[in-house]
């Protein structure tokens, strides 16, 4: 991975790699050569403290050019990169150390207060002034006889699991590098081109991010976490850093649009946006094109277990009957199918199936999870005797008569209620068709004693009080059945995000709790 990474190095040594804001007027450039030295530098530390092939490092840190490095770093050594976010909870950063047991814990010179797991056996911190050891890994066994294969893990990305505990994804250096050459056949950007990353380094978009600008020989222009949610911030940073692609999830444009949308018209240098994650509410990304009438927008669709799947071209203009937009056909190199309820290959165009993935740039597994590794990674259902692997995706989606794809949302959101399937996704989508609603988030409430509960959140407009709940439930009633209509309907000013920017769905369930069915403000 890190020689893909790095290849811009020995092109173009002296081109911008990293583009970092420091505060309004500090912009600092880390050039190609500079990241490769300093990659050189931390290769240099961790070998000397005993890292080697295999041995994990967990890595506490926001994406920068020191956190690249360091990605750049263990790569070369064969060590596997474990990144958390300086805002993961103090329980899950422990539980992420006890079960990978790392032989490093670094953390960057700027983060906050000590949080040293325990289960580390050695600590210390980085930056651009190199790394510093606390306390060095304890001995180990010598296995200098190891040597890294590109099958070897790259890095493990934990991300929320069903059973209440993280899911490690591990993705080996074929995989990662698999999918960026399949990213980079797409053209989204060229070598003078800066990609604005707005997402958390534990967040395996962020990766899709340096891979797309280091692999393209453009730049990567880390967003300060902390400033995304503040619309003239977030607007500085992409003017003063000549940001011209923007990546992330929709919602970090929510904001700006809804408070001070006349921020985006200023932004003439971007002519690209790249969005994945969840759906793009229509009516905002109609907005966003209108401000940013020189940008290109893409969708793109695909999962943790193999980074991304496809990458669509959203028209322009949207269409204002557009009910769906395409998520397009797998990127160079792999393949998208669909699969009835008992498995079968789904060719007819309209009819909905589960996504599956082929190619070369699956997952290996989940770290030290065999079962949940065995019930994502399948046999090809078109020829299982060649013992061949395919990814369940959990998605639903329908194919075109063009063979185009257009995802149904999540097979694990259908809900039962009173005995009904229940697809969370489409009363979502029929919320949003409602006059005056930006936004809409759907949730089953479960209690002791009860049945579960049917929620809805509803987000109106920018500068809207917002409907009136009874009347959005009336007009659901019109277009869902009895049971697909919201037991009790909430008119909020926000939905809560993850801090990967997804809905947090657990939060708006936990709001519901303790109350009886209602319609209220």
């Amino acid at each position: 991975m890190h020689e893909f990474l790095l290849a811009a190095a020995a092109l173009a040594p002296g081109n911008p790699a990293v583009v970092e804001y420091a505060g309004r007027g500090d912009v600092r450039t880390v050039t190609y050569r500079q990241l490769a030295e300093r990659a050189d530098e931390y290769a240099g530390a961790l070998a000397e403290a005993g890292v080697g092939v295999g041995d994990c490092v967990l890595l506490e840190s926001d994406t920068s050019s020191s956190a690249i490095a360091m990605l750049a770093a263990c790569s070369s050594l064969g060590a596997v990169f474990v990144p958390v976010s300086p805002e993961t909870p103090a329980p899950r950063l422990r539980w992420i150390a006890r079960t990978t047991e790392p032989v490093l814990f670094l953390r960057t010179h700027d983060t906050g207060p000590e949080r040293i797991p325990p289960e580390a056996s050695g600590t210390g911190r980085f930056g651009p002034y190199g790394v510093e050891l606390d306390r060095a890994p304890a001995p180990r066994e010598d296995r200098g006889w190891r040597r890294g294969v590109e099958t070897d893990p790259a890095y493990v990305i934990f991300t929320s699991g069903t059973t209440g505990r993280p899911k490690g994804v591990v993705m080996s250096h074929r995989a990662v590098v698999s999918f960026y050459r399949g990213m980079a056949a797409c053209g989204i950007v060229g070598g003078s081109d800066r990609v604005a990353t707005t997402s958390p380094l534990q967040f395996d978009f962020s990766l899709l991010d340096i891979g797309l600008a280091l692999g393209s020989g453009a730049a990567v222009v880390p967003v300060p976490r902390t400033l995304l949610r503040w619309p003239r911030r977030f607007a500085a940073v992409l003017r003063e850093t000549g940001a011209t692609q923007v990546n992330g999830v929709p919602s970090i444009w929510r904001q700006t649009l809804r408070r001070e949308p006349e921020l985006l018209s200023g932004l003439d240098r971007v002519r690209g946006v790249l969005f994945c994650g969840e759906e793009f509410p229509s009516h905002e990304l109609r907005r966003l094109q209108e401000l940013l009438p020189g940008a290109r927008m893409i969708n793109c669709y695909g999962s943790t277990e193999s980074m991304a799947a496809s990458f669509a071209e959203v028209p322009r203009p949207l269409p204002e009957d557009l009910e769906r937009l395409s998520i397009g056909t797998a990127h160079a190199g792999a393949e998208l199918m669909i699969v009835d309820g008992d498995g079968r290959p789904v060719d007819e165009p309209g009819v909905p199936g589960e996504l599956l993935l082929r190619g070369p740039t699956l997952f290996t597994g989940y770290w030290n999870d065999p079962r949940a590794t065995e019930a994502a990674l399948v046999p090809d259902p078109v020829n299982p005797r060649t013992g061949q692997r395919v990814l369940r995706t959990g998605d639903l989606a329908h194919r075109d008569e063009h063979g185009r794809f257009y995802f149904r949302g999540r097979a694990d959101s259908q809900v039962q209620i009173r005995g009904n399937r229940v697809e969370l996704g489409e009363i979502e989508h029929r919320l949003r068709d409602f006059p005056g609603v930006a936004g809409a988030a759907a949730v089953v409430v479960e209690e002791p004693d009860t049945d579960p509960l049917l929620a809805a959140f509803v987000l109106p407009e920018p500068g809207e009080r917002g409907p009136d709940s009874t009347e959005v439930i009336a007009f659901c009633r019109t277009v869902l059945p009895e049971y697909m209509v919201p037991q009790r309907l909430r008119v909020v000013s926000e939905l809560p995000i993850t801090e990967n920017g997804k809905v947090d769905r657990g939060e708006l369930a936990a709001r519901c709790r303790g109350g009886r069915p209602t319609t209220e403000r």
